[in-house]
């Protein structure tokens, strides 16, 4: 049963999947983090595989990069795979001084720009919010570590646009990180009965350069992972 965008067969993907934007990161999750994985789509090079994660089914599949390319990839898990819940693993852009470069975040809801919410319902914003059993189970999993925030992002469709005052704004409402696919993710699982969460590393921040280079933000998420994860197969292992 391929879909457009998913060669995979049916029951190929396990119920929860992992999903970075980037292919490399996806084959890296796959190597490093499943157990026993096997590629199963590779459409367009954006790579899936299964495995076993504590012994627990497990999938990964990389989303590209935006909205309109995860919500694609997100619906046709939900709705043809037999997916019930997918967890973001990627990078953001700190916006509070609090959050530094390496930090993870792990996202209760996201707030967007983008007109992709405005044509679900006319007339109403949606709250594009992560599922609740989701965020506790990752909240749980990061104990008592350091370097780890939990509350909002913003989901962006401009990656160089330049508004500082913006970011002044979404920092006064609490916003942590700034991002490219929370929203449509957690729009999707919404339409179609599913879970989302979105867990975030920092690789660079709003108010200053520094930032990871490209292999550092290859390999320097691995604390991400695992909390997102650990909090996928919470209720298989509960």
């Amino acid at each position: 049963m391929a879909t457009p965008h998913i060669s995979a067969a049916p029951g190929d993907f396990a119920p929860h999947v992992l999903m970075p934007g980037d292919p490399r990161r996806a084959r890296r999750i796959a190597e490093t983090i499943l157990q026993d994985a096997r590629l199963v789509t590779d459409v367009r090079g954006i790579e899936g595989y299964t495995g076993t994660y504590r012994g627990v089914p497990l999938s990964v599949l990389a989303s590209g990069m935006g909205m309109p390319s995860v919500t694609i990839y997100a619906t046709e898990l939900f709705r043809f795979y037999g997916v019930r819940s997918i967890a973001r693993v990627g990078t953001a852009g700190g916006i509070p001084a609090s959050v530094g470069l390496r930090d993870v975040v792990v996202a209760t809801a996201a707030h967007t720009d983008s007109a992709m919410g405005s044509r679900r319902i006319d007339g109403v914003h949606l709250s594009d919010a992560a599922s609740f059993r989701l965020v506790a189970a990752a909240a749980q999993a990061v104990g008592t570590g350091r370097h780890v925030h939990v509350g909002p992002v913003f989901t962006t469709d401009h990656f160089y646009l330049e508004r500082p005052a913006l970011f002044e704004r979404l920092e006064a409402h609490g916003t942590l990180a700034v991002e490219m696919e929370a929203a449509g993710l957690y729009a999707t699982a919404a339409a179609e009965g599913g879970h989302a969460l979105a867990v975030l590393t920092v690789s660079d921040h709003v108010r200053h350069t520094e930032a990871l280079t490209p292999a550092e933000r290859e390999t320097d998420f691995d604390r991400a992972v695992t909390i997102a994860a650990t909090a996928l197969i919470s209720e298989t292992i509960s």
